[in-house]
């Protein structure tokens, strides 16, 4: 199916079969799987999941895509949504097979500009088994950023609470129709059986890190006590109740130290 990329929806097409088949293989999807895939397009990432033998429910905003979306694939263990994955319940569209015992994964050639939001959906609510999006190079390289690296941050910590993250391999700008400035990344996570951070408490982890890396050259004591607004001694006590050191910077700070800072903080407020 042959369809101009519309800018204003982010579309940046990938036709490269064995890229394709290459990304199919790190969702893991296969028999018995169901995969939910945000915006398939032309339908390219979805026949190289289809050909692994899983059953994909795919979701399009663009009009243009669904009727030749169905003439591809009508005959298939395939089913379309029209509408915006952003608005939509993931865990009722799946429902119908995974009440059936079947395992559900995340797939997607997401547009960037809505990479973040589609990230905290794939991870909030009923959680799949896997989610794997094709996003910017740099934006994969933060969200498996260990601490102390220059690419740690909000983000990293955010991720990492609550699924295990892999960068796999990066595919050049060129290989898009049209080719986006910068180049792109397969990241594949896997949500923990029982993440690090309660889904109730993720706003106000999220909100107490985010706070934390708008002072991120000033050393925690201070970021602790303008983002809270304690004094010195208050913000010291904190830090050594989930025990960070109070002169270092956040980016250095564990994923586990941002955690039990969280619940020192919770147990002052509550």
């Amino acid at each position: 199916m042959r369809v101009r990329a519309e800018k204003a929806l982010g579309q940046h097409f990938l036709t490269n079969p064995e890229l394709l088949s290459k990304i199919a293989a790190v969702s893991e999807a296969g028999p018995g799987d169901v995969v939910l895939e945000i915006g398939p397009g032309p339908g390219a990432l979805t026949a190289a999941l289809l050909d692994r033998g899983a059953t994909v429910v795919a979701i399009e905003r663009d009009p243009r895509m669904v009727a030749g979306l169905q003439r591809q694939f009508g005959t298939r263990d395939f089913a379309l949504i029209e509408g915006d994955a952003l608005e939509l319940d993931w865990g009722a569209l799946v429902a119908p097979w995974t009440s059936q015992g079947k395992p559900w994964r995340v797939v997607g050639n997401i547009p960037y500009y809505i990479t973040s939001p589609l990230l905290e959906k794939a991870l909030t609510g009923t959680l799949p088994a896997s989610v794997t999006y094709l996003v910017q190079k740099e934006v994969a390289d933060r969200v498996v950023a260990p601490a102390g690296h220059d690419a740690y941050g909000a983000l990293s910590i955010g991720i990492q609470a609550v699924a295990t993250a892999t960068r796999g391999f990066v595919i050049g700008r060129g290989a898009f129709t049209p080719p986006p400035k910068v180049d792109s990344a397969v990241l594949h996570l896997i949500p923990r059986a029982e993440p690090l951070i309660p889904p109730a408490d993720v706003p106000a982890f999220r909100t107490l890190v985010t706070s934390l890396f708008s002072y991120r050259r000033k050393r925690m004591q201070r970021g602790l006590r303008e983002a809270l607004g304690v004094d010195a001694e208050t913000a010291a006590a904190m830090l050594a109740a989930a025990e960070i050191s109070p002169d270092v910077r956040p980016e250095v700070v564990e994923v586990e130290a941002w955690v039990r800072l969280q619940r020192v903080v919770a147990s002052r407020e509550s």
